[in-house]
């Protein structure tokens, strides 16, 4: 039985961490077998990958940045995102693939065909079967991360802007996969939502 993968996205601040997690609590819950993951990071290598590209004194270029997020994606693939689909589990991700294309292609002006390119490599061609993209205003998002920001939260917020911007264009243009979700005061209303897209989808059934 093949798995099914679900990622999360969005610009900073906008709750991906905790809906995630709450989500595939919900989902071990209904006694599905989930994996959770975060990107960069999940696995050794990618971990020390990630202490690099978010510590603020650290400086990296936009195509070694773009390198950095690929390898650390390759890695948490290859140990657990494949063996864990074989194994017909439920993979949510905070972060993945359109991550880089919003922040370093988007954001950063990094060539988009080069990501994808390069994206399929690491990725072994492994897609999502659904993304939750939580959608806020930048503003409200990067309020929640002014006493803790990391190497990418200290971008200006032009940056920021243009993160979103690639993140709703991905969603225009794969609307089947990508589903956008305005964040709610109340996380349980965001969380009702997301819970509706994931029994809609049919990916899970409850």
């Amino acid at each position: 039985m093949k798995g099914k993968f679900i990622t999360f996205e969005g610009s900073e601040g906008c709750g991906k961490s905790t809906q995630s997690k709450m989500l595939a609590q919900f989902l071990e819950n209904k006694g599905f077998s989930v994996v959770y993951l975060r990107e960069p990071g999940g696995v050794k290598v990618s971990e020390k990958i990630r202490e690099l590209l978010l510590d603020a004194k650290n400086k990296i270029s936009p195509e070694a940045e773009t390198l950095l997020y690929m390898a650390a994606r390759s890695e948490v693939v290859n140990e657990i995102i494949k063996p864990a689909l074989a194994q017909g589990k439920i993979i949510v991700c905070d972060r993945f693939l359109d991550s880089t294309i919003s922040y370093q292609g988007y954001g950063l002006g990094i060539d988009l065909k080069a990501i994808k390119f390069i994206g399929l490599f690491a990725t072994c061609g492994i897609k999502p079967d659904l993304t939750i993209l939580l959608d806020l205003p930048l503003k409200k998002g990067l309020a929640h991360r002014k006493f803790c920001e990391d190497r990418i939260e200290q971008r200006p917020i032009s940056y920021h802007q243009k993160v979103r911007n690639g993140y709703l264009k991905l969603a225009s243009q794969e609307p089947k996969r990508i589903k956008v979700v305005k964040v709610e005061k109340e996380k349980l209303a965001t969380q009702g939502a997301i819970r509706n897209l994931v029994i809609k989808s049919g990916i899970c059934k409850l």
